[in-house]
């Protein structure tokens, strides 16, 4: 990627506050704008997302982190934002204190909800993407429930009520809280809402949701013929242009 766009890179770590040490990849054009931008990958995935080309392209300096749970990075659990968007603030302090002048965010599904969550508590992006992501994670539980099964949701409520839980129990983890909805009301932040049309994995009503809650800060893009985190490569032009301006609207 550095000799495809011109850029340099170097390996980036830093401790969340409960001591998992998270890894990633940092690269920096070979013109920069002033610009970072940090990539936050979907659940099952790694640092290595398509966005990066085209923001070194445009002179954006990119992060790339794994989050917690996959790649190289440490930890155990995968929270569904609830740690992770507190991991996300350690990046952004790691940034700003290399005095980054400007700060935005991408994220892909879960990675999406991640960032959307860590706004709650982190108001120094100038402005994020969220691609695909779920309005909370116990709406999505019900949903995955659903396209497993064919059953109607409301018969899951006891099984995903004592997950809940146990889980809670278990692990001292409230997934009720692993909320972007929630978050989203609680910030200024301008969000460019991006969600495939066909989205068959998270249903596009998420994003509706979540721009319902947030008129205000919130713009809602629905790719036609996109189905999940594939609207870079369905409308790949449009794509890249609607991000960039989206960023470069709000210096």
């Amino acid at each position: 990627m550095a000799r495809n766009t011109d850029s340099t890179w170097e390996d980036a770590r830093v401790i969340a506050g409960d001591g998992v040490a998270l890894d990633g990849w940092r690269f920096t054009p070979g013109e920069p704008n002033g610009s970072v931008v940090i990539l936050l990958h979907g659940i099952a995935d790694n640092r290595q997302l398509a966005h990066a080309s085209f923001l070194l392209r445009n002179g954006f300096s990119v992060l790339l982190p794994d989050l917690r749970g996959q790649g190289a990075s440490g930890g155990e659990l995968i929270t569904y934002g609830i740690k992770e968007a507190d991991d996300a603030r350690c990046w952004v302090d790691l940034l700003l204190d290399e005095h980054a002048s400007r700060l935005y965010g991408i994220g892909q599904s879960l990675g999406a909800a991640i960032l959307l969550e860590s706004l709650q508590h982190e108001p120094r992006f100038r402005a994020i993407v969220a691609d695909s992501p779920f309005a909370s994670f116990e709406e999505i539980a019900y949903d995955r429930m659903h396209q497993l099964s064919g059953i109607p949701e409301p018969v899951f409520w006891p099984v995903i009520h004592f997950a809940f839980i146990y889980t809670d129990l278990r692990y001292g983890i409230d997934l009720h809280l692993a909320s972007p909805v929630d978050a989203i009301r609680a910030t200024k932040v301008p969000i460019l809402l991006i969600h495939g049309a066909l989205d068959g994995n998270i249903p596009p009503r998420h994003s509706q949701e979540l721009h319902a809650v947030s008129l205000t800060t919130s713009q809602l893009w629905m790719v036609d013929k996109a189905d999940h985190v594939a609207s870079l490569s369905t409308a790949s032009d449009s794509y890249i242009r609607n991000v960039i301006a989206w960023f470069r609207s709000h210096p």
